[in-house]
């Protein structure tokens, strides 16, 4: 299994986002992550990094006065680093406490995109600090930023979210994988490079963490992709009075309310994407709940989940049924 473990699993609502949180945080996530070892799956568990690559551009610049600052890839991959630390060591302890012998590895890993993806000349991601119109028609003057209004909270920096290519690590995470070991990758979609002339070169942008996931999922060829988000569910018509919980679903179905608008850009929109192209990839399940119900959702109790058209209509139909708000 593939579990992409969500930022919100490390920095919760109202959380400052300082060490002790985030350690508090990794350590119940560990705790989730392991009773699915108990159960037998052999894991791969990818991450977010967005609050953490905000603060470490928040640091660069505000130290930049005294030491140089670091471009955005540079961030990626210190906060894989970070994050990638503090799950590895929640992992490893709550591993001893259960007794279990698995080793663990976190992997600072780097994902090819492609210099001609359009997405790289029409930068849509909002990253880093928010600023005044002053401030941040300076930085574009100054630093060649591309700025778009936020939500009324201010001016932010745009970067490219380019499509997620090819994982250069991938031989090592599958032999990790065949040697047992519980492995902690791709964290943020990893760090975004391009090949030229043989080389890898980093390149600004940032990718998303739920397609890359799939993409390594998909390469991996593991059974499972579980992602963990802030809901418990996949909602139709989320949080307007209509609002419902989707609890399993096919392929089709989940395409026909894609298509239908159900799933923001900014929101359910990439997790939807991504669960469509791990299962048009050859992937058996998907799963899509709230980490707090993870190991529920796997056992079947829990959570959204998606399956191929074929799986369903070889066996038993899935039935496609809506369950009350906050039920099972």
């Amino acid at each position: 299994m593939l579990i992409a473990v969500g930022g919100n699993s490390l920095i919760r609502a109202g959380e400052k986002g300082t060490i002790v949180e985030q350690l508090a945080n990794a350590r119940r996530t560990a705790a989730a992550i392991i009773g699915l070892i108990r159960d037998g799956y052999h894991l791969v568990v990818t991450h977010g990094n967005g609050p953490q690559v905000g603060a470490q551009l928040l640091r660069s610049e505000r130290a930049a006065d005294q030491v140089p600052g670091q471009t955005l890839d540079v961030c990626g991959a210190a906060s894989q680093g970070e994050i990638g630390y503090m799950l590895a060591q929640s992992l490893q302890d709550e591993l001893a406490a259960a007794g279990l012998h698995v080793p663990v590895v976190s992997l600072v890993t780097q994902t090819i995109v492609s210099a001609s993806d359009p997405a790289m000349q029409h930068p849509t991601k909002p990253i880093g600090p928010f600023y005044s119109l002053a401030q941040a028609e300076e930085r574009k003057r100054l630093l060649g930023w591309e700025i778009v209004e936020d939500a009324a909270r201010g001016y932010r920096r745009v970067v490219p979210s380019p499509e997620p290519i090819e994982i250069v690590e991938l031989e090592v995470i599958r032999s990790l994988v065949n040697q047992g070991a519980l492995v902690v990758a791709c964290g943020g979609g990893g760090i975004p490079v391009v090949r030229e002339n043989g080389r890898l070169r980093g390149v600004e942008a940032v990718i998303d963490k739920d397609r890359a996931s799939a993409l390594l999922a998909s390469q991996l060829g593991v059974d499972l992709f579980a992602i963990s988000t802030d809901t418990d569910y996949v909602y139709l018509d989320y949080k307007k009075p209509a609002q419902r919980p989707l609890s399993r679903l096919t392929v089709s179905e989940l395409e026909e309310h894609y298509k239908a608008g159900h799933f923001p850009p900014g929101n359910m929109g990439p997790k939807v994407e991504s669960a469509l192209n791990f299962l048009r990839a050859g992937g058996k399940e998907v799963v899509i709940t709230s980490y707090d119900h993870l190991c529920e959702a796997i056992a079947g109790r829990a959570g959204t989940h998606i399956v191929p058209d074929e799986k369903a209509a070889g066996g038993k139909q899935p039935v496609h049924f809506e369950v009350p708000v906050g039920g099972r």
